[in-house]
């Protein structure tokens, strides 16, 4: 589940660039609505899968609260992402040293 919610954080932040920059002129405005809805939907999805893992990983609201709102500052995507990643190497090496534990 951390591993999708890694996928989409990294989609949706990479939409809200695309987003902004149709607004900044770099793209053209024909992609406005198409962009936009694929924004709109990877939003969403952002904000259901993140309250399942939170409730999955048991983050507190400490740990939740600023990943829901890095969805509304643009390329706080990166930050996140680089987080998530060591929260997810971080779990892996105390999974693996429980099973050597375990043995």
């Amino acid at each position: 589940m951390l591993s999708f919610f890694r996928a989409i954080s990294l989609l949706e932040g990479l939409s809200y660039v695309a987003i902004l920059s149709v607004t900044f002129d770099v793209l053209s405005r024909d992609y406005v609505a198409s962009l936009g809805m694929l924004h709109g939907v990877l939003f969403m999805l952002y904000l259901a899968v993140s309250l399942a893992v939170s409730g999955k990983e048991q983050w507190s609201q400490k740990v939740w609260l600023p990943i829901l709102a890095a969805s509304l500052v643009p390329l706080a995507f990166i930050p996140v992402e680089l987080y998530l990643k060591k929260y997810a190497a971080r779990k892996a090496a105390q999974t693996d040293a429980g099973l050597a534990n375990a043995t």
